[in-house]
């Protein structure tokens, strides 16, 4: 328990908010649900509530989401998801009413393309949970007197059309069905898809099931269970995990990795679900298999990790994210409740640092993805924690997300998805599952027995936190429970296997138990990436150091040289002066620094192709404009992601080209005369990109190219190579900066000596030639911008591995390594031939280091392909070079438009 917060005052506030959901106390005061009235007021009987604009969210009325929208039915979706919810509340009347409306106004037969996975689990179970406590209610004699299941023949209706979905030959269904026409006619305008996530295609047999015991018709359980048993079938043989996406005809995997959030995470809740609810023994035999393959693989205490299904040992993410916080939740469930205590006290960690679980995070805690829907995964899994252990600061943990979602997503009209949890921005929307499952875990968080008009403990939860009767398991059985699961793998966890877990007899209400487990995670977030518990207590005494991260290497350092040496990591020299990396498993100094090793391997390979998704920008175009050139040559150049953005300067920026002195451009410009209102031209190397332009900048220069020194290099062989910054703000420079490779570089430099006046155009593509015509005398420059020096950076965490270089620094002994050949011997020679790296971390230490390794560098981005020096251009005779230069560059605009495609 947090300092200052007693257990009763935090459980006062809690019953506080219960008391006013009956009414004796107002709004405000513990900010309760004003949401559903809300809905009913503004929204009704559209499928969701805008809560900024106060009206409904009618599919076909507001710009498409994409695959959002699938949720949404024209069915009044957030009224039947959140039925069950008003009984948890207590809300009885309110029910009663919500439920006579779902009858009368509610149309199942629209023509609409809808998700089979979110209709399953937000109508359908919402359908089977209103009916499963109006029964409830009718039987205790109060309320719902005259129900006689509407709501079951309404979910019956519902189950038959999503029953063409299954007309596959693996069982798998498809991802959307039409509620009017179904599948493959024209008029249903869908079942040409291929494939399907895990979840979608395993997230079934809680409502198939419970609608077949409901009402005696077996073929919704029947199409449930074949789907279940063909994942079970092509779960990979050796690591037993599955794959994210998966191919509905074939069974191929179509994603292979593997994690427990999105994509995975609730076909591995509704095995161990269906065993409980349904009482047969394959599917927890399934989940046990499936879970001894996570907790030796993905779990990473604190971290869930994706791995790849055929190595798993290789991680296939640096980041994770917000639906794998259910799963200490179904941790509690299994019995495991160490690592359930260890993942979400991470987890919680991270939301006190953003207010809200960012949509995803990276290893190192930094925000990934900024979007918050107001998830319920987290208030899931911290009710279960509480009811397993007792613990009251569990209660603080409620108590703290009611707070922040009454300071930060309350608006008027209802609560606000955060649109990024840096800056508290919101969004329009508020999904269904807010009020169906976030209301109903903070209630029963706080509730005690009293306080529910019925027991809880009868029912079992849904993924939607919907409500399913327990004694379904013993009413209309269609299926054999006879154990017929195939090659299952006989596990040491007899604990489990047979019998729920009694939490009450394997962990007693001892607070201490899970606070002596929470210690060493309590500031997790606010240091290093932590590597499980052992790992964060090392870090903290005198026992071995925590491992290389490959984010924090620098070939400069003698010490991470020893390291990589005892992890089996050795570094190759290429004759093209790259570097590769090769590890031998067998000569690590032990099995832990070979994991080591592994991990670090991988993490290079993560990091580079993260960056190259997320930074990768589009080529720029430095035009020769001055006499005789007029415009018709052309050079491809890379981008810089500082200074100014040329696509958004329509006209770009011209000026005459001087030459800087020093040519590095890495210290004050001694010709500042030369420069001003002109494009500086620099050489690559011996300091950060971003002090080139700040030193250029500050000389008065309007813009700035750098010139590749590795000779030869061409942009018509190398991959399109962009600069990045020194790792901290760059918003003080605003002038543009290109890089030029060598070859192109060197067209400009010969233009010169030929002409000596040479003007190009910096822009984002080629302009009309002949642009003396044109009038484009608008220059802009901003001398304002102050010198910053390597020296005063500070080791930044935000890598950038698409060229985030102390370029080289071979005056300051400062270096890194332009690219990697990652090779692991021992693990089927893994060689990543065309992804190049970067790691730069810059520190006052480094730059002061004078025994460093010197690395003779490419670019970073370069191919592996060594170029010829004779393509250089030989300007004695200029008209043929001009016709080739504009050939190749057609190429390069032919070759990038396909890119842009293929991206597509």
């Amino acid at each position: 328990m947090a300092p200052g917060c007693p257990a009763a005052r935090v459980r006062a506030r809690g019953e506080q908010c219960l008391a006013h959901q009956r009414g004796e106390k107002r709004p405000d005061e513990c900010g309760s649900p004003s949401a559903s009235p809300a809905m009913l007021e503004h929204a009704y009987p559209a499928d969701e509530l805008m809560p900024l604009t106060c009206r409904g969210r009618v599919r076909g009325q507001e710009p498409s989401r994409g695959d959002v929208d699938d949720a949404l039915g024209k069915f009044s979706l957030t009224l039947i998801d959140t039925l069950d919810t008003l009984v948890v509340l207590n809300k009885t009347k309110e029910f009663e009413d919500a439920v006579k409306n779902v009858i009368k106004d509610v149309n199942l037969d629209n023509d609409i393309v809808v998700s089979v996975f979110e209709t399953n689990i937000r109508v359908l179970g919402g359908l089977l949970g209103g009916h499963s406590v109006a029964i409830m209610l009718k039987e205790k004699g109060e309320y719902m007197q005259w129900y006689s299941g509407e709501l079951l023949h309404m979910a019956k209706q519902l189950g038959y059309k999503l029953l063409p979905a299954f007309n596959t030959t693996s069982g798998l269904p498809y991802p959307r069905v039409n509620l009017k026409f179904g599948l493959r006619s024209p008029e249903a305008r869908t079942g040409t898809e291929t494939d399907t996530c895990t979840a979608c295609a395993g997230t079934l047999i809680l409502e198939f099931a419970a609608l077949s015991r409901f009402t005696g018709t077996s073929i919704f359980e029947e199409y449930a269970r074949k789907a279940l048993d063909f994942l079970w079938e092509k779960r990979q043989r050796n690591s037993n995990l599955v794959g994210v996406t998966i191919n509905i005809h074939t069974g191929d995997w179509v994603r292979k990795d593997s994690g427990v959030g999105a994509g995975i995470d609730s076909y591995y809740e509704y095995l161990l679900k269906a065993y409980v609810l349904l009482g047969d023994d394959r599917f927890l035999e399934r989940f046990n298999t499936h879970y001894d393959a996570i907790m030796r693989y993905i779990s990473q205490p604190p971290l869930l990790l994706d791995v790849h299904i055929h190595k798993p040992m290789l991680n296939a993410r640096t980041w994770m994210d917000s639906l794998l916080a259910f799963f200490p939740g179904l941790q509690v469930l299994k019995g495991d409740i160490r690592p359930a205590i260890e993942t979400h006290e991470m987890l919680y960690q991270v939301i006190k640092k953003h207010n809200f679980l960012p949509e995803a995070f990276t290893t190192d805690f930094r925000v990934h993805w900024a979007q918050h829907p107001l998830r319920p995964e987290f208030a899931e899994s911290t009710y279960f924690l509480y009811k397993a252990t007792g613990d009251p600061y569990y209660l603080e943990v409620g108590k703290t997300l009611i707070e922040n979602l009454n300071k930060y997503a309350r608006v008027p009209c209802g609560f606000a998805a955060m649109k990024d949890v840096r800056t508290g921005s919101h969004e329009d929307r508020m999904d269904s599952f807010f009020l169906a499952e976030m209301f109903k875990y903070l209630y029963l968080l706080f509730a005690d027995k009293e306080d529910m008009v019925f027991d809880i403990e009868d029912y079992i939860f849904t993924t939607e936190a919907h409500l399913l009767p327990l004694w379904l398991s013993t009413t209309n059985q269609t299926m054999s429970k006879k154990n017929t699961t195939t090659e299952y793998m006989e596990l040491d966890d007899s604990n489990f296997e047979w019998t729920c877990p009694n939490t009450q007899i394997l962990f007693p209400n001892d607070p201490m138990y899970a606070q002596n487990i929470r210690e060493p995670l309590k500031n997790v977030v606010d240091k290093s990436c932590p590597r499980g518990v052992a790992r964060v207590e090392e870090s903290f005494g005198s026992g071995p150091k925590p491992p290389l991260r490959a984010r924090d290497f620098m070939a400069s350092n003698p010490e991470h040289l020893e390291i990589l040496k005892k992890m089996g990591v050795s570094l190759i020299h290429l004759k093209d002066g790259r570097v590769q990396l090769v590890q031998h498993a067998i000569q690590a100094a032990s099995s832990l620094d070979a994991e080591d090793g592994l991990r670090f391997m991988q993490e290079m390979i993560e990091l580079s192709s993260q960056q190259q998704k997320e930074q990768q920008l589009p080529p720029r175009a430095v035009q020769i404009v001055s006499h005789p050139f007029f415009g018709r040559v052309v050079l491809t150049a890379g981008p810089a992601q500082f200074g100014m953005d040329l696509s958004k300067h329509n006209v770009g920026t011209r000026g005459f080209v001087a030459t800087s002195k020093p040519y590095s451009g890495c210290s004050e410009i001694t010709n500042p005369e030369a420069v001003k209102e002109k494009i500086a031209l620099m050489q690559r190397g011996q300091c950060m990109f971003a002090e080139k332009a700040r030193n250029i900048q500050k000389a008065g220069a309007i813009g700035g190219i750098v010139i590749d020194d590795n000779e030869g290099s061409s942009s018509d062989t190398a991959p399109l190579f962009q600069m990045a910054g020194d790792g901290k703000n760059t918003d003080d420079i605003k002038i543009p900066m290109l890089f030029l490779f060598n070859k192109e570089g060197n067209i400009i430099l010969d233009a010169i000596r030929e002409y000596e006046s040479v003007e190009v155009l910096l822009s984002d593509k080629a302009k009309d030639r002949d642009l003396e015509m044109e009038n484009m005398d608008q220059k802009s420059s901003e001398n304002d911008s102050h010198k910053q020096r390597p020296e005063e950076t500070s080791a930044s965490q935000d890598l950038s591995l698409v060229s985030q270089e102390p370029e080289r620094e071979e005056s300051s002994d400062v270096t890194h390594l332009d690219s990697l050949s990652l090779i692991d011997a021992d693990s089927d020679s893994i060689s990543i031939s065309n992804q190049e790296f970067c790691i730069t971390e810059i520190h006052e230490a480094d730059v002061q280091e004078t025994e460093s390794t010197e690395l003779d560098n490419q670019p970073q981005e370069q191919s592996q392909t060594e170029t010829d020096s004779s393509s250089n251009v030989n300007w004695d005779n200029k008209v043929q070079p001009m016709e080739s230069i504009l050939a190749d560059w057609n190429e390069d605009i032919e070759a990038f438009e396909m890119m842009e495609k293929d991206e597509l």
